[in-house]
């Protein structure tokens, strides 16, 4: 069992920055890749990133170059650095954890998810 618990969320102005954190309960954290998602208030959930076991990273394109996805394993912890703030990215942002190497975008394949912070970006 792995419990994820976000942190970091706010109320920005457009052009700024807000860094997310998901801590991890268990020993096992660096066996799992991890992912970001969010949901904007009427849409579905939507990948943001994801970063695997040796920190390899993938976004997706309306993020890049704005958003850096990271993870310190002996802190048990996964990190969103999220630049260049947009109104778009306006949603409650969850981290979800996986065992398959290539969960990537397929939010199906993640296993545990966390209860999600809130992040709004004002104009």
């Amino acid at each position: 069992q792995v419990q994820l618990v976000e942190s970091g969320g706010g109320l920005v102005q457009a052009g700024g920055s807000l860094r997310l954190s998901c801590a991890a309960s268990g020993r096992t954290f660096s066996s799992y890749v991890m992912g970001w998602f969010r949901q904007a208030p009427g849409k579905e959930r939507e990948f943001v990133a994801f970063i695997n076991w040796s920190g390899g990273a993938y976004y997706i394109d309306s993020v890049k170059g704005r958003f850096t996805i990271s993870r310190d394993n002996p802190k048990n912890t996964v990190f969103l650095q999220m630049n260049s703030l947009k109104p778009e990215d306006t949603a409650v942002y969850y981290c979800a954890a996986s065992m398959y190497n290539n969960a990537r975008h397929y939010a199906d394949r993640y296993d545990y998810w966390g209860q999600g912070t809130q992040v709004t970006v004002s104009s």
